[in-house]
């Protein structure tokens, strides 16, 4: 171990295991972002875990982060609703699956489909 690599160590202050090794930080790879016409965009309607309510639910996006963000507010605001973007799926408020396939396929994203 070298010297100053105790900022690398995840979790663990100290250890009395003799055989015990520390897990250092994983320097994760840039997710690379298919080009739109290869991305298979599922809209469903979703009313779990959300007392009723439904919301309009895309998944399957492959990229990065900033990039679904983008998708994101650009559904929200072709929408005129309110939504996020959670663990890789963006979530539209309300029953908007038509109109959000609309704009998926007029964006490029040729392969979208309802569910």
């Amino acid at each position: 171990m070298k010297d100053n690599d105790w900022k690398k160590r995840l979790n663990i202050v100290y250890s009395t295991n003799p055989d015990y090794h520390y897990q250092e930080e994983d320097t994760e790879e840039e997710v690379v972002t298919l080009p739109k016409e290869k991305q298979q965009l599922r809209v469903s309607l979703d009313k779990r875990n959300r007392n009723g309510k439904a919301v309009t639910l895309i998944t399957g996006f492959t990229g990065s982060d900033e990039a679904l963000e983008t998708l994101g507010k650009l559904l929200k605001s072709k929408c005129g609703v309110g939504g996020s973007v959670k663990n890789g799926d963006i979530i539209v408020q309300g029953d908007h699956r038509q109109r959000v396939l609309e704009i998926l396929q007029k964006e490029g994203y040729a392969k979208s489909r309802i569910i």
